[in-house]
Protein backbone atom coordinates (compact mmCIF):
# COMPACT_ATOMS: atom_id res chain seq x y z
CA UNK A 1 0.00 0.00 0.00
CA UNK A 2 1.27 3.54 -1.18
CA UNK A 3 1.96 6.22 1.18
CA UNK A 4 -0.46 8.71 1.77
CA UNK A 5 0.65 12.04 0.57
CA UNK A 6 1.49 15.13 2.52
CA UNK A 7 -0.86 17.97 3.45
CA UNK A 8 1.77 19.73 1.35
CA UNK A 9 1.86 17.40 -1.70
CA UNK A 10 -2.22 17.37 -1.51
CA UNK A 11 -2.91 21.46 -1.54
CA UNK A 12 0.03 21.59 -4.44
CA UNK A 13 -1.97 19.45 -6.82
CA UNK A 14 -4.69 21.99 -6.69
CA UNK A 15 -2.17 24.74 -7.40
CA UNK A 16 -2.88 26.36 -11.11
CA UNK A 17 -6.12 24.65 -11.18
CA UNK A 18 -9.71 25.26 -9.63
CA UNK A 19 -9.14 24.15 -6.18
CA UNK A 20 -6.42 26.54 -5.93
CA UNK A 21 -7.92 29.27 -7.82
CA UNK A 22 -11.16 29.06 -5.40
CA UNK A 23 -9.31 28.43 -2.54
CA UNK A 24 -9.29 25.61 -1.10
CA UNK A 25 -6.95 23.77 1.28
CA UNK A 26 -6.59 20.22 2.57
CA UNK A 27 -6.30 19.85 6.77
CA UNK A 28 -6.22 16.40 7.04
CA UNK A 29 -5.89 13.20 4.99
CA UNK A 30 -5.94 9.38 6.06
CA UNK A 31 -7.65 6.68 3.97
CA UNK A 32 -11.09 6.84 3.19
CA UNK A 33 -11.52 10.45 5.28
CA UNK A 34 -10.28 14.04 4.09
CA UNK A 35 -11.07 16.75 5.45
CA UNK A 36 -11.19 20.46 3.81
CA UNK A 37 -11.71 24.19 4.10
CA UNK A 38 -12.59 26.96 1.83
CA UNK A 39 -12.28 31.04 3.36
CA UNK A 40 -15.31 32.77 1.62
CA UNK A 41 -14.94 35.57 -0.52
CA UNK A 42 -16.93 38.21 -2.33
CA UNK A 43 -15.70 35.99 -5.60
CA UNK A 44 -17.37 32.60 -4.70
CA UNK A 45 -21.06 34.41 -3.69
CA UNK A 46 -24.04 34.33 -6.07
CA UNK A 47 -25.17 38.03 -7.60
CA UNK A 48 -28.07 37.68 -4.52
CA UNK A 49 -25.69 37.98 -1.88
CA UNK A 50 -25.46 34.58 -0.72
CA UNK A 51 -22.56 31.48 -0.72
CA UNK A 52 -23.10 30.29 -4.45
CA UNK A 53 -24.34 26.86 -4.58
CA UNK A 54 -21.32 25.50 -6.86
CA UNK A 55 -18.89 26.74 -4.18
CA UNK A 56 -19.85 24.40 -2.14
CA UNK A 57 -20.37 21.72 -4.46
CA UNK A 58 -16.35 22.48 -5.89
CA UNK A 59 -15.41 21.90 -1.90
CA UNK A 60 -17.84 18.81 -1.29
CA UNK A 61 -16.25 17.55 -5.04
CA UNK A 62 -12.78 17.89 -4.73
CA UNK A 63 -12.43 16.33 -1.42
CA UNK A 64 -13.62 13.14 -2.18
CA UNK A 65 -12.04 13.10 -5.66
CA UNK A 66 -8.74 13.85 -4.12
CA UNK A 67 -9.92 10.97 -1.36
CA UNK A 68 -10.21 8.65 -4.58
CA UNK A 69 -6.66 9.30 -5.74
CA UNK A 70 -5.67 7.93 -2.14
CA UNK A 71 -8.03 4.99 -2.54
CA UNK A 72 -7.21 4.01 -6.37
CA UNK A 73 -5.96 -0.14 -6.83
CA UNK A 74 -2.64 -0.14 -7.87
CA UNK A 75 -3.83 -0.86 -12.12
CA UNK A 76 -5.81 1.85 -12.19
CA UNK A 77 -4.72 5.32 -14.30
CA UNK A 78 -7.28 7.40 -12.67
CA UNK A 79 -11.08 8.13 -12.43
CA UNK A 80 -13.77 10.39 -13.28
CA UNK A 81 -16.82 11.75 -11.34
CA UNK A 82 -20.07 9.45 -13.20
CA UNK A 83 -22.53 11.47 -10.27
CA UNK A 84 -23.26 14.04 -8.07
CA UNK A 85 -25.81 14.97 -5.79
CA UNK A 86 -25.99 17.68 -3.32
CA UNK A 87 -28.73 18.75 -0.61
CA UNK A 88 -28.45 22.55 0.42
CA UNK A 89 -29.97 22.87 3.95
CA UNK A 90 -27.74 26.90 4.34
CA UNK A 91 -25.94 28.84 3.97
CA UNK A 92 -22.59 31.50 4.87
CA UNK A 93 -21.94 34.76 3.91
CA UNK A 94 -18.57 34.89 5.68
CA UNK A 95 -15.70 32.97 7.40
CA UNK A 96 -14.22 29.75 6.35
CA UNK A 97 -16.69 26.64 5.58
CA UNK A 98 -15.33 23.32 5.87
CA UNK A 99 -15.87 19.76 4.68
CA UNK A 100 -15.78 16.10 5.56
CA UNK A 101 -15.62 13.26 2.87
CA UNK A 102 -15.90 9.37 3.90
CA UNK A 103 -15.36 6.73 1.50
CA UNK A 104 -18.90 4.38 1.56
CA UNK A 105 -17.46 2.48 -0.66
CA UNK A 106 -14.18 1.88 -2.54
CA UNK A 107 -14.17 -0.77 -4.74
CA UNK A 108 -12.37 -2.25 -8.12
CA UNK A 109 -14.58 -0.23 -10.99
CA UNK A 110 -16.51 2.46 -8.60
CA UNK A 111 -16.02 4.17 -5.87
CA UNK A 112 -19.21 6.38 -3.55
CA UNK A 113 -18.19 8.96 -1.45
CA UNK A 114 -20.39 11.22 0.91
CA UNK A 115 -19.48 14.69 2.33
CA UNK A 116 -20.78 16.66 5.06
CA UNK A 117 -20.12 20.89 4.17
CA UNK A 118 -20.28 22.90 7.59
CA UNK A 119 -20.55 26.73 8.17
CA UNK A 120 -18.57 28.75 10.45
CA UNK A 121 -20.33 27.47 13.39
CA UNK A 122 -20.30 24.16 12.82
CA UNK A 123 -24.05 23.59 11.21
CA UNK A 124 -24.35 20.95 8.25
CA UNK A 125 -24.92 23.52 5.61
CA UNK A 126 -24.63 20.63 2.64
CA UNK A 127 -24.90 16.91 2.17
CA UNK A 128 -23.01 15.57 -0.91
CA UNK A 129 -22.70 12.21 -2.58
CA UNK A 130 -20.73 11.39 -5.35
CA UNK A 131 -19.85 8.43 -7.79
CA UNK A 132 -16.56 7.91 -9.08
CA UNK A 133 -15.52 5.01 -11.93
CA UNK A 134 -12.32 3.97 -11.50
CA UNK A 135 -10.15 3.89 -14.65
CA UNK A 136 -7.81 1.22 -16.23
CA UNK A 137 -5.49 1.25 -19.42
CA UNK A 138 -6.88 0.03 -22.54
Amino acid sequence: MADLPTLDDMNALGEGKLPGLIGIRFTHIERGVIRSELPIRTELLAPNGFLHAASVIALADTSCGYGTRILLPEAAQGFTTIELKSNHLGTALSGTITCEARAVHAGRTTQVWDAEVRDPAGKVMALFRCTQAVLYPR
